[in-house]
């Protein structure tokens, strides 16, 4: 089974969670994954991964995905070591970590390059294989 990786830089401003969300579609929809609604899903994390990391994390802030069959992995890091926690949401946020947790199969953070990395498992979903790929 082949293993498909991509990496991108955010910008470190308010476009970067919409940048991050088009970039990560398009991605996922070249290597086969159509399911729109889990799309819409991989999307919604993607976005509140990056909006903490603009928010919180400080530093440069790098996206990664990695897909092995249906398994996909995204991955957002940052200069912060601060490790991200679910809180009650205000009228600022709070959201963002309980909608990660419904929307995926998991999540963990790792020390990274000074800073963290939040790795977060979406769910399985069987995708088509591209022409000449098993």
């Amino acid at each position: 089974m082949s293993e498909l990786t991509a990496h991108l830089d955010v910008p470190l401003d308010r476009s970067a969670p919409a940048a991050a969300r088009r970039a990560v579609a398009a991605v996922l929809e070249g290597w086969g994954f159509h399911d729109a609604d889990w799309l819409d899903a991989a999307a919604v994390v993607v976005s509140e991964l990056v909006t903490n990391a603009v928010r919180h994390g400080g530093g440069c802030v790098s996206l990664q995905l990695e897909a092995h069959g249906g398994r996909v992995i995204v991955s957002v890091a940052d200069g912060s070591s601060v490790v991200p926690r679910r809180r009650d949401p205000d009228g600022v946020g709070g959201r963002g970590m309980a909608l990660i947790e419904a929307l995926s199969a998991g999540w963990t953070v790792e020390n990274y390059q000074g800073g963290k990395r939040v790795r977060v498992e979406l769910p399985h979903l069987d995708r088509e294989s591209p022409r000449g790929c098993p």
